[in-house]
């Protein structure tokens, strides 16, 4: 199991355990979570905190890079693990909590931004890495960073790659408390958890589906802006730089990138 829950008062506490493998959200890893996410939902919980078991610092490194495909398949695919547990995440009927103690890469800064609010220390990074392995994030995806930070916070984020500290993240609305590594716990219970504890679930349920309703209607793309979005990010995933960025994370090395921001040209 990667995985470990336990439910204290009515919170389901979700734990990756995988750190030796900085949690990467590997298929297995994906599953498990999402089982465990349904479960809470399914024994009444009222509230979830997802954490981690850290090694070197890191809270999840985000997707596994092993796991992409390099057949020529779209690597956020709608039906990929990764993308369900997202949604499983986002449609949970009862609020989720991240709970960040170290780094945050890739996909991992999505599943944080997929919960509901976002506790982390204040030595917490987040970073969304996908132009480093030359990966096309797919549109659900960067609507979802738009709507969280703005489009010039996403922009910096996607462009750059780089981490961006707790102090910045809170500055621009990705988390929402941050704390001193040894007062974590007591301010997730005292400013989080307790109040949930408090409130109509059924209140805070409706609250939250309507959210989810309402951000997916303010996502609505035309078709033919759609069409042009997969066409571009079909290249990507089709091309060598998508190839040469996967097999330089595997063989431990600088990518060497050669694409063109012409080759997207209609």
């Amino acid at each position: 199991m990667l995985v470990n829950s336990t439910i204290q008062d009515r919170i389901c506490l979700i734990e990756m355990q995988n750190g030796e493998h900085f949690n990467c959200l590997s298929e297995v890893m994906c599953r498990e979570l999402a089982e465990a996410i349904v479960k809470a939902y399914q024994d009444e919980c009222v509230g979830i905190v997802i954490k981690a078991q850290c090694y070197k610092g890191v809270w999840s490194a985000g997707h596994d890079i092993h796991e992409l495909p390099q057949t020529g398949d779209d690597p956020l695919a709608y039906n990929v693990p990764m993308e369900k547990l997202l949604r499983c995440v986002q449609d949970t009927p009862i609020p989720v909590i991240a709970c960040v103690d170290g780094t945050v890469w890739g996909g991992a800064c999505d599943l944080c931004l997929s919960c509901d609010m976002i506790v982390s220390t204040d030595t917490a990074t987040f970073a969304i890495t996908p132009a480093k392995i030359g990966i096309p994030y797919n549109a659900s995806g960067i609507m979802h960073f738009i709507n969280q930070l703005g489009i010039n916070k996403a922009r910096e984020m996607f462009f750059l790659a780089q981490p961006i500290t707790a102090l910045d993240a809170l500055n621009v609305g990705l988390i929402n408390r941050v704390a001193k590594p040894e007062d974590l716990g007591q301010m997730l219970e005292e400013q989080f958890l307790a109040p949930l504890r408090r409130n109509s679930i059924m209140s805070i349920s409706a609250i939250k589906r309507q959210f989810r309703a309402l951000s997916k209607a303010s996502n609505v793309i035309p078709s033919e802006s759609f069409e042009r979005i997969n066409a571009y990010r079909t290249k990507v995933y089709k091309g060598a730089d998508y190839l040469e960025g996967i097999r330089s994370f595997l063989e431990k090395r600088p990518p060497e990138y050669k694409g063109k921001a012409s080759d997207l040209d209609d």
